[in-house]
């Protein structure tokens, strides 16, 4: 397929235009955090202080109740103080002429000193001591009146004052709670506009990377692979320490092994025990495939043309010792194609069109008019496609060229392949030796990779690097591991894939490495650890500052950005060596 060049200057121009945005949208996520943070505790603050409130001002209303009526009593009791001051004017007349006429000498001069003169004093000094109390008492009652309407006054001051107080609070505290609002629905709106440029840019830079780097799936094709001495770990790259990273297979390591089924059946397995290897709880199942199917080619005849035109598996295997190979091929691609385009064991129709490349299945209109013994395989299995003993429908058959000895698990139309060691002694215990993969010689079974797909180098002629390269990715690794957001800096200094103004030279990103035990200057032994589930868990150097641990998928992904020229780490199943 052809596909129009991506300039490297467009690719370094979207790079920068996309780090630009990231970092953009990590300050402004950075910054609503707190915000969405101060404003959850807000609302709860704000939800305690208007419980407080609407208790406060019950309380005010109550105060103020209690005022209107002191206010309507004192007003009462002044509108009757007239009166009451009439009164004292009165008593205070009353109480003058009583102590005037009041002489107790007199008495005693005019009646003697006797029973009835004693009586009579006591009783007119009665009448001068109740009529002092009666002024005191009408004195009181004004002196509280006034005292009471003073009191009511300042009551009244500290009311307005209190309900202006809680006013002001509400309305201080309804302002924070606007703006906090205000200030992220600003701050989500433009992180919803950068996530889109994002998303923009990232499926523009995906669509540069893939032209420019030649991403693929790895099927065999028509024609052999063909191994490239100088991506075997026995190449000599001329200097000394050398380091390389060689890939057990190429993605996608799901569904059948081309070449552990060409491995199998030199082996002497037949195709429905390769099948029922790779896929598992399956059965044959022969249907009627009597009809034609849509592809971007125009229609074709299924079994007489279609099937015989997949150029999915190399015909030289079936003289040498791999037709049962090609007839598992065969069905697994007849079962592919029908899922592909809709077919189900409920409703045995086709409703799609299939694509005629790698990106579906390979088909070439000269090898259906000559298949040769591909078309003994396909005759042969007529009709033939794999169905699920658990869900009883179609398994949707998915195929590459090498896994590096161990099968992945995918999920398609409701089943489930199994996961494993592809190996003559069904576990890890064999691998590599007895891997059928390399009883078949799959030159992707072991390999350095420093080429792209168009055969792109950029000047690299193996996969080893030298000391300081090595000690480089090393430190790039221990950054990455300590600080994620400064994945951006790790990226490759020659500009084979473009260049990047934000990439770290080699000392900067020693530098960086210091701040995390020191940096890596030479490097003395490497060795992996590999997990029962078929990756590279884990990679241990031994350096100039003691053993130094990484994780097997942070060394690869720190590996593949930082690496020069096209080097890079095409499986999550990998060792390093070192010479």
């Amino acid at each position: 397929m052809f596909t129009r060049p991506a300039r490297a200057d467009q690719l370094d121009d979207v790079k920068r235009q996309l780090g630009d945005l990231t970092k953009q949208l990590e300050m402004s996520q950075q910054a609503t955090r707190p915000l969405e943070a101060t404003l959850s505790n807000l609302k709860k603050q704000i939800d305690s202080i208007r419980y407080q409130i609407s208790v406060i001002k019950k309380q005010l209303k109550q105060e103020e109740l209690s005022l209107e009526n002191l206010e309507k009593d004192i007003q009462t009791r002044e509108r009757g103080a007239d009166k009451i001051k009439k009164q004292l004017d009165r008593q205070v007349v009353y109480h003058y002429r009583l102590s005037r006429a009041f002489s107790p000498l007199a008495l005693l001069l005019n009646l003697g000193l006797n029973n009835q003169t004693i009586l009579t004093i006591n009783l007119e000094k009665g009448l001068v001591i109740l009529s002092q109390q009666r002024i005191k008492n009408i004195s009181t009652q004004l002196i509280t009146i006034k005292k009471d309407k003073q009191k009511l006054q300042q009551n009244r001051r500290r009311l307005l004052a209190k309900q202006k107080q809680v006013s002001q609070i509400e309305d201080q505290l309804n302002k924070q709670i606007t703006f906090y609002q205000q200030e992220i629905t600003k701050a989500k709106s433009f992180q919803e506009t950068l996530q889109q440029k994002i998303a923009e840019l990232s499926r523009r830079q995906k669509e540069l990377l893939a032209q420019k780097t030649g991403m693929f799936t790895t099927t065999v094709g028509d024609i052999l692979l063909t191994g490239d001495p100088n991506s075997r770990p026995d190449y000599d790259p001329g200097f000394r320490p050398a380091f390389a990273v060689f890939s057990f297979g190429a993605p996608h390591h799901k569904g059948m092994s081309q070449y552990g089924a060409y491995g199998r059946a030199k082996t002497g397995q037949s195709a429905e025990q390769i099948l029922k290897a790779y896929y598992g709880d399956i059965r044959i199942v022969n249907v009627d495939t009597n009809f034609s199917i849509s592809t971007d080619q125009g229609r074709k005849r299924f079994e007489d043309n279609y099937m015989k035109g997949i150029a999915e598996m190399p015909v030289k295997w079936a003289d040498d010792g791999g037709f049962e190979a090609l007839k598992a091929q065969a069905i697994a691609a007849r079962s592919y194609a029908l899922a592909y385009t809709g077919w189900r064991m409920s409703s045995r129709s086709l409703k799609a069109s299939i694509c005629t490349s790698e990106h579906c299945q390979v088909y070439r209109s000269s090898k259906a008019s000559n298949p040769g013994r591909w078309g003994d395989a396909v005759n042969q299995t007529k009709g033939q496609i794999l169905v699920s003993n658990q869900t009883n429908e179609i398994v949707n058959a998915w195929y590459s060229s090498t896994s590096g000895g161990y099968m992945q698990s995918y999920t398609s139309l409701g089943y489930t392949t199994p996961s494993f060691w592809d190996t003559k002694c069904g576990n890890q215990s064999c691998w590599t030796p007895d891997a059928y993969e390399k009883i078949a010689g799959s030159p992707w079974f072991y390999k350095g990779w420093y080429k792209s797909r168009s055969g792109r180098n950029c000047g690299r002629n193996h996969p080893w690097l030298n000391q300081k390269e090595m000690a480089d990715i090393i430190n790039a690794a221990i950054v990455l591991k300590n600080e994620s957001n400064n994945k951006s800096h790790i990226y490759q200094l020659d500009g084979c894939l473009g260049s990047n103004p934000d990439a770290w030279s080699m000392d900067r990103m020693a530098q960086e490495a210091d701040k995390y035990g020191g940096r890596i200057t030479s490097i003395n032994g490497v060795s992996v650890k590999y997990s029962n589930n078929g990756y590279t868990s884990q990679v241990i150097f031994t350096t100039n500052r003691g053993r130094v641990k990484l994780a097997g998928d942070l060394f690869k992904l720190t590996f593949n950005l930082r690496a020069p020229g096209a080097i890079h780490i095409a499986s999550s199943l990998y060792n390093i060596a070192r010479k």
